[in-house]
């Protein structure tokens, strides 16, 4: 009988199991013609997967002739590996991909500046300040794309719709009433769309 190369054993296999022993003496020579990285690949998968069949913890089998019975001929299996194919029963299932470390989270600071802009700030630079929260808000991932452009249309009309009234007033002569009236609207639009957003500081992040 052919021997097995003694670094073989490192599986747990019982060594005075003689149709084990065997199996594995005659699919060593069944690969001989395989290169030797891939030799060794192959003696090494079957011989774990023996082990594992008989040590398993779910459904152990204690009978080796069941378990050669399952791997097939070995000139099956050197065949299959001349050809580049690990039968489907020898591959192992892949690891998953580890879970990214986690950093820090990130803190709400930014997402309430966001607000006080629109609001508060939209009092004191009615189109600086409001810019500044919308571009605070669409970075971050607290609100839905739905939310934030209901938050960018709810500042951007009120604005237009005053830049059409100052153009207007210098046309056609407007008062200041005008002009009082499109700070109003710009406030108001800025400091609606602060507040549709105000939920979302309460509301479980969607990292």
């Amino acid at each position: 009988m052919t021997s097995v190369p003694h670094h073989y054993d490192t599986a747990p296999l019982v060594h005075t199991d003689v149709l084990v022993l065997d199996y594995l003496a005659a699919l060593w020579a069944a690969s001989e013609d395989l290169e030797p990285g891939l030799r060794d690949e192959l003696m090494a998968t079957v011989a774990d997967y023996i082990a594992m069949r008989r040590t398993s913890a779910a459904d152990p089998i204690e009978d080796p002739q069941l378990i050669l019975h399952r791997l097939g001929p070995p000139e099956s299996l050197a065949a299959a590996a001349r050809r580049g194919r690990v039968p489907a029963h020898l591959r192992r299932p892949a690891l998953p991909a580890p879970a990214p470390p986690a950093g820090p989270a990130p803190s709400g600071h930014l997402e309430y500046a966001g607000i006080a802009l629109l609001t508060v700030g939209s009092v004191v630079l009615p189109v600086i300040c409001p810019l500044a929260g919308l571009l605070l808000v669409s970075g971050s991932p607290r609100w839905s794309p739905a939310q934030k452009t209901a938050a960018w249309v709810l500042t951007a009309l009120p604005a237009l719709l005053t830049f059409v009234l100052v153009l207007g007033a210098l046309a056609f002569g407007g008062g200041p009433e005008v002009l009082v009236l499109g700070y109003l609207a710009m406030v108001a639009g800025a400091v609606i769309a602060g507040l549709s957003l105000l939920p979302g500081l309460t509301a479980r992040r969607r990292y």
